[in-house]
């Protein structure tokens, strides 16, 4: 039972190194700049033991954003879980997401390099499933406060693409200015965004 038990804990041990080290070195070198041999080498695992897991390098880059997408809709879980108005929670959504990106920066770069980035000659993948999540999520937190008679009646994904235009350029921006990083500008600028929305606000 306890050589299993180890055997399992060792297999799960080389795929996460595996996972780990290609997400580094896909965020640093892009998809086509990083080789099988390089990933295997830093892991410190064989070839053999990639193919065993994920097949193929495209494989394992598919498993990759598998992994953020479950993150993704876990972090989301726990947000439409939370209590509060609806600025409240699309605060907490924000701070969520800041901090998951803050906890997985080099998965955070390495897809945020393939959406923005130049070609990288990666599999095709449907990255707009993220942002659907996303709006969804919002749609979801927006109705909830339309339905308490919190917020003006307003299409909800116009809402939702509002929310998300505000967060990723938030995000961009401490991505291309590091030194200018504000956790708090998006706070700032839902709070004016919502003073037009709240009822018994004047036009």
């Amino acid at each position: 039972m306890k050589n299993t038990e180890t055997l399992d804990a060792a297999q799960l041990n080389a795929r996460e190194r595996l996972l780990e080290t290609a997400i580094g070195m896909f965020a640093e070198k892009g998809y086509t700049g990083t080789s099988v041999r390089e990933i295997v080498e830093c892991a410190g695992v064989s070839k053999p033991v990639l193919y065993y897991y994920f097949q193929s390098k495209e494989g394992l880059f598919l498993a990759i954003l598998d992994v953020a997408e479950n993150l993704q809709k876990q972090l989301l879980s726990e947000v439409l879980e939370s209590e509060g108005n609806v600025l409240d929670r699309l605060l907490i959504l924000y701070r969520r997401v800041y901090t998951g990106i803050d906890e997985h920066r080099s998965l955070y770069k390495m897809i945020h390099g393939l959406i923005s980035g130049p070609p990288q000659g990666a599999p095709d993948y449907d990255f707009t499933r993220y942002h659907g999540h996303m709006i969804k999520a919002i749609c979801e937190i927006y109705n909830a406060g339309l339905d308490g008679g919190e917020v003006k009646k307003i299409a909800a994904e116009e809402v939702a693409y509002l929310v998300l235009s505000l967060i990723d350029f938030c995000l961009h921006m401490d991505q291309v200015q590091p030194q200018s990083s504000d956790p708090q500008r998006l706070e700032r600028l839902l709070r004016m965004a919502f003073q037009g929305i709240n009822k018994g606000t004047e036009n």
